[in-house]
């Protein structure tokens, strides 16, 4: 065996022992799931930016700027920018109000279960994939090095993770994550400085990566441009990696187990650092394979990370291999640990009564399982779908978790928000997101993520509009026509669904004909002149709670935002052609009813509501 070897199997092998070793008693379920309230900054940030990273985070931005170029380092701004959120936003919410997954918080605010189910479900939606991912891409390394069958590779892999997990608890996986951090920075950060000392420093790079990408045709300047596929996919990519991030409940995990508030946001902000520096390093090192190899060398997956370091000897290998293995270690232990409390607190009614001794051991039993469930499936796709196809899916797992982080927000800073509007808003984002993700693949085959758009924008838009139209009516309209008061929300919705035919009529007219129609002549621009105005009138006269300062902001910003984006889109070509069009469509539909209710007073919230704002405003 040589050096390579000899260092992932090591590595392997020692750093999830030191972590069982370093907390295998635990006192009880606290203990397991939050580290009993004792962590600070250095084991909350590794912790964090270890479950943030990954796979993906490391030799998928790499392979990724190999085909597509530079743009993808907002995959690394975006993570800050997501840790950032959850840090100066959410958590010191979820550690004052003690919970252990993100499904509590509904209960405690409602006092009903389902939403909670719901939002559980849908984080699971990403989580199983992150479960099945992490052993399968650790199986498809140990066996390409070892020589070993995938299936024992896959077994290898999960042994680690299960163990580390289900015996040490969040604290265990948080001292090893300050390993797995230091050996993915110091690993990638080597084998960038190699490689580009191989070829010249880093403007010899550059010189070679513009050779590479004239030989085989691609255009130069959208490769190197941090918007060459355009807005609108970066835009996606915020929609679908950042916003999805308050309600990841591994991070409710890490909020409960702070020692003090004050931690908590200096911890983020620095997991946030350190999980964009490994995405910009891998981004780096994927640069250097292109100018080394050529954009068409068939480089991919975790070769477009190790393939330099391998060809400068097996050691540098086997530091760029253990680098790659610690991002999908780090990543599936706290994960797996998220996801067994998830399924004992959420989708257990029994755990309520349980002992700590017997939820520790429920824990403990549910993560065995559910990482060996995951690994079943795992030998399944490496045999079958490859892990493409996995991948692929992690994608859409982002998207799933988007509608209750909505939901979250408007509960936390939209006091007025109903449980019925925030089981539909989860509800339809979640299933039309699915839908569509369906007839994206099966029949529409845009290169548009339309997934994370409507995962976003109609609990956007549901969510505020639920809960504006369940209050009372105005008198006025009760006393015209009482039947039409009863239908009022179904009226609007189908105002709102053919405002929404009508723009993607105007969208398909300009779009397919701009050269000779202008948006004058086509209406385009009057539709979006209209548009605020006919919504927020509707808004007036259906819902008797519509504020006159929330109507105002719905047609100024409307008329501002959509009249900024088309002056952006006919001078320097930027969003697309008729994004504008629904820029005006879907703004009033969200700020008029948001800012409705916030400006409602909080008298008429119930002692549950107020009793639950209370505690969101003590410090603990």
């Amino acid at each position: 065996m040589n050096a390579a070897t000899w260092t992932i199997l090591g590595y392997l092998a020692l750093v999830p022992l030191l972590g069982v070793l370093f907390n295998r008693h635990l006192p009880s379920a606290a203990a397991w799931a939050t580290a009993g309230g004792g962590m600070g900054v250095v084991m909350i940030a590794a912790g964090v930016a270890g479950t943030r990273i990954g796979g993906v985070g490391t030799y998928g931005v790499a392979g990724a700027v190999m085909n597509t170029g530079i743009w993808n380092l907002w995959y690394g701004i975006n993570t800050f920018l997501a840790l950032a959120l959850v840090g100066l936003v959410f958590t010191r919410p979820y550690r004052r109000l003690k919970l252990t997954t993100i499904g509590e918080l509904f209960e405690q605010r409602y006092g009903t279960s389902r939403c909670g189910w719901l939002t559980s479900l849908c984080v699971q939606s990403e989580y199983f994939v992150v479960n099945i991912i992490e052993p399968l891409l650790i199986g498809v390394i140990i066996s390409n090095v070892l020589g070993i069958e995938l299936v024992a590779g896959i077994i290898m892999g999960s042994v680690v993770i299960i163990m580390a997990t289900a015996v040490s608890g969040l604290k265990g996986t948080s001292f090893t994550n300050i390993i797995h951090c230091g050996v993915i920075t110091c690993g990638l950060g080597l084998v960038a400085w190699v490689g580009a000392q191989q070829m010249g420093g880093v403007s010899g790079v550059m010189a070679r990566a513009d050779s590479a990408l004239l030989a085989s045709g691609k255009d130069l300047d959208a490769w190197w441009s941090m918007v060459g596929l355009g807005w609108l996919p970066i835009i996606a990519m915020f929609f679908s990696a950042t916003i999805h991030t308050p309600a990841t409940s591994v991070y409710v995990n890490f909020s409960s187990s702070a020692r003090s508030e004050r931690v908590l946001i200096p911890a983020f902000l620095l997991a946030g650092l350190l999980a964009a520096l490994m995405s910009f390093l891998a981004a780096f090192i994927g640069v250097e394979a292109l100018a080394k190899y050529g954009a068409d060398a068939g480089i991919a997956g975790y070769n477009s990370v190790t393939r330099i370091a391998m060809d400068s000897g097996p050691l540098l290998g086997g530091i760029a291999i253990a680098a790659v293995l610690a991002a999908l270690i780090s990543s599936g232990g706290p994960v797996l640990l998220a996801s067994s409390t998830m399924v004992v607190n959420d989708w257990i009614p029994a755990s309520k009564h349980f002992t700590h001794t017997r939820k520790l051991r429920a824990y403990r039993i549910t993560s065995v399982a559910y990482g060996a469930l995951a690994a079943l499936i795992a030998c399944y796709c490496g045999y079958v779908l490859g892990t493409a196809s996995v991948l692929q899916w992690l994608l859409l797992g982002y998207a799933m978790v988007v509608p209750p982080a909505i939901a979250i927000g408007n509960i936390f800073y939209v006091r007025a928000t109903t449980e019925a509007a925030v089981f539909w808003g989860i509800a339809t984002g979640y299933g039309l997101g699915l839908l569509a993700w369906l007839l994206n693949k099966l029949v529409w085959q845009l290169g548009l993520d339309v997934t994370a758009y409507i995962t976003t924008l109609l609990p956007l838009v549901v969510i505020p509009n639920v809960s504006l139209f369940m209050q009372p009516a105005g008198p006025r309209l009760a006393a015209w026509w009482p039947a039409f008061c009863r239908l009022r929300a179904t009226a609007v919705f189908l105002v709102v669904l053919g405002l929404l035919a009508l723009a993607g009529l105007y969208a398909g007219v300009y779009g397919g004909n701009r050269a000779s129609a202008t948006p004058w002549r086509d209406g385009a621009l009057v539709y979006a002149l209209l548009a605020p105005v006919l919504l927020t009138g509707a808004y007036g006269l259906l819902a008797g709670a519509t504020k006159p300062t929330a109507a105002a902001w719905g047609v100024l910003g409307g008329w501002a935002l959509s009249g900024t984006v088309w002056w952006l889109s006919r001078r320097h070509g930027l969003l697309g052609d008729t994004v504008y069009l629904y820029i005006a469509t879907c703004w009033p539909l969200v700020v008029v009813p948001t800012l409705s209710l916030l400006r409602q007073a909080d008298e008429a919230l119930d002692e549950r509501a107020a009793s639950f704002y209370r505690r969101l405003r003590t410090p603990a």
